[in-house]
């Protein structure tokens, strides 16, 4: 409780904890963390937030990407944050609950993050990178292939290939052939680094 007011960077703290307390463990094995948060505050509180509303949330998004890149958590589907108004709530109180939400159709909903900042959003379809124009992704570097690598949907998420590049589509740092993309990972295709993002 803080009487001057919620700041935002202790519902940024509050955030991790909850992925924290509430982590589970996924089918791979892997511990998977809760993706959908709601935040309720007092109305005053949520009237002060209501300039930022939009910024607060893409940092609070971005925070939980980052502690489950540092944790090794995966997601079951895009990050979602609801700031919602509780009249039972004074200035300075907040509550927050978290948990497992599956995209629609119980897709995961992914995002690359190209080296430019560009965002693509992942689909039904292929997306192919590599040198030729026709590519989804056409990079420029004569260390990367025609065509270099693919990306498509692989059950509820997405699959990268290397399609025989000759100097290797690599993940993390670390040479693939195929590859089952999780949030945060890194793809390096000859000089260029795309992010991969669930949400």
């Amino acid at each position: 409780m803080f009487r001057s007011g919620v700041r935002p960077v202790e519902l940024g703290r509050r955030l991790v904890r909850e992925m924290d307390d509430r982590r589970s463990i996924g089918v791979s094995g892997r511990p998977v963390a809760p993706n959908a948060f709601e935040i309720r505050l007092s109305e005053a509180d949520c009237a002060q937030l209501s300039s930022i509303r939009e910024s607060l949330v893409r940092e609070l998004v971005e925070s939980a990407r980052e502690h489950a890149r540092e944790e090794s958590y995966g997601f079951v589907g895009p990050i979602a944050i609801e700031l919602v108004a509780d009249p039972s709530l004074h200035p300075g109180q907040f509550s927050m609950t978290g948990h497992l939400s599956e995209g629609p159709g119980g897709a995961r909903h992914g995002v690359l993050v190209l080296p430019t900042g560009q965002r693509i959003v992942l689909g039904e379809f292929t997306v192919t990178i590599g040198r030729l124009p026709e590519c989804t992704i056409t990079l420029s570097d004569t260390n990367v292939s025609r065509t270099h690598a693919e990306i498509k949907p692989h059950g509820t998420a997405y699959q990268i290939s290397d399609l025989g590049s000759t100097n290797g589509t690599f993940v993390n740092g670390v040479r693939i052939t195929e590859h089952v993309l999780e949030d945060g990972d890194v793809i390096a295709c000859g000089a260029a680094r795309i992010t991969f993002e669930i949400g």
